[in-house]
């Protein structure tokens, strides 16, 4: 079985389109939720105790789990997001995939500062780690101890980034992209850079991004 597909990009493609084109749709309505659920759960005036439980259940796990999820973390960085995204795109030899990652980029960028804006008074208490969850462990040379941190911008870019490249990808294994993009929500939280909403509102902005791309990417 390849792991590469055409079935969505240049002509004679077959395929389940408008199926698909549904099916990214709804990916975008899931995130949607999510990240409307996320924001108004952020809206606390404290980091509520079962949040505080979670990050902590996640950011206590052995040390040695810092080794290998450095690596996939990378990809919501925003040069290394792009570069992968773009080398998916050369590899699977789709123009439109290219631009839907450029774009995906890009808005990244516009969607955290959009909802940063939104939520405006709350930043004070959507602290990084370091500053809002008494006890945590910062990991790694690079994890900011203060600052705010709702939402992930690493995690918006790797959930955006993942639903564009997964267009690339034949079943089963367009699940790739979205491991991988659950690891850096995964990981933003285990080396104490982030609290859990701050990276399922930036998973649900992703989503939100990602699938009317796809959507786009995929449709006749």
């Amino acid at each position: 079985m390849t792991i590469a597909t055409r079935r969505y990009h240049g002509p004679g493609r077959g395929g389940p389109t408008l199926l698909a084109v549904l099916v990214w749709i709804l990916v975008a309505a899931a995130g949607t939720l999510l990240l409307v659920a996320s924001t108004a759960a952020a809206r606390h005036p404290t980091i509520h105790p079962a949040e505080q439980r979670v990050f902590h259940a996640v950011n206590g796990l052995p040390a040695w789990l810092y080794v290998p999820l450095w690596l996939p973390m990378q990809l919501g960085n925003l040069v290394v997001g792009l570069l992968s995204g773009l080398a998916v795109a050369w590899w699977a030899g789709s123009i439109g995939l290219a631009v839907a990652v450029v774009v995906a980029t890009g808005m990244k960028l516009v969607t955290e500062r959009l909802i940063r804006k939104e939520m405006g008074k709350w930043l004070q208490v959507r602290q990084r780690p370091g500053t809002s969850e008494p006890g945590a462990v910062l990991r790694g040379g690079d994890v900011p101890a203060s600052g705010a941190s709702f939402p992930s911008g690493h995690v918006i870019l790797a959930a955006a980034v993942a639903c564009v490249t997964a267009t690339a990808f034949a079943r089963p294994w367009e699940v790739i992209p979205f491991v991988l993009a659950f690891l850096v929500a995964f990981g933003r939280v285990f080396v104490g850079a982030h609290n859990p909403l701050d990276v399922t509102a930036g998973a649900g902005a992703g989503l939100l991004v990602g699938g009317v791309l796809a959507a786009i990417l995929v449709a006749p």
